[in-house]
């Protein structure tokens, strides 16, 4: 078992939710938090341990993202026009980590992140490296002709364990994808309750 792999099933242990909504997660098996003391009864969460885990749910969700990227995310959120938490999601799924993810490329957000750094997707013909960098609507995003067999890659684009979203044209035939708009909240297919509206209260106290 890969560092990565223990990393992912440490959060959904630690949230006590199956996050991406796999089937090897361990809280499928039980719901306890990781510890020796993880059995002990957990207390109701306070309105701020509300909005810290809704925080903390989001931030794993998109590959346990830094404290300061997120932070960052938030603050350009606020200043736009209209809903802040719309806004906030609307600019995680730009990261093109996650449209490779939505897309089934990769069968993780975690493995999305690991073939855009290891420079096997392009944008528009040209190699991005940047798993933060922002994707805009009509943009085109393929994986290198020479990518196309990593066991990862055909492992996710023949699994029927999610489909991909509305938002993204994918050909998996060509490896191909396009980011058709920016997607709101009840558009991303997330596997759990998120509640980006706790994140902007948590952030605003």
């Amino acid at each position: 078992m890969t560092k990565r792999i223990r990393a992912k099933h440490k959060i959904d242990r630690r949230l006590g939710e199956n996050i991406w909504g796999r089937p090897r997660s361990p809280v499928n098996k039980r719901e306890k938090r990781p510890g020796q003391h993880g059995d002990r009864r957990i207390s109701k969460l306070s309105d701020f341990g509300q909005q810290l885990k809704a925080k903390q749910k989001l931030k794993g969700y998109y590959g346990n993202i830094s404290e300061r990227q997120f932070l960052r995310i938030y603050k350009e959120a606020s200043r736009l026009k209209g809903s802040t938490s719309e806004h906030i999601i609307g600019l995680l799924e730009r990261r093109l980590d996650a449209v490779v993810y939505r897309a089934k490329f990769v069968p993780t957000v975690f493995a999305a992140r690991q073939l855009v750094s290891h420079g096997h997707v392009s944008v528009h013909g040209r190699k991005v490296t940047i798993a933060s960098y922002r994707v805009r609507p009509d943009d085109v995003i393929e994986v290198k002709e020479q990518s196309r067999q990593i066991p990862m890659v055909l492992e996710a684009v023949n699994s029927a364990e999610r489909d991909v979203p509305e938002y993204i044209d994918a050909d998996h035939g060509k490896m191909v994808a396009k980011f058709v708009r920016v997607p709101v909240l009840s558009d991303v297919p997330y596997p759990v309750h998120m509640e980006p509206n706790l994140v902007v209260e948590f952030y605003s106290r």
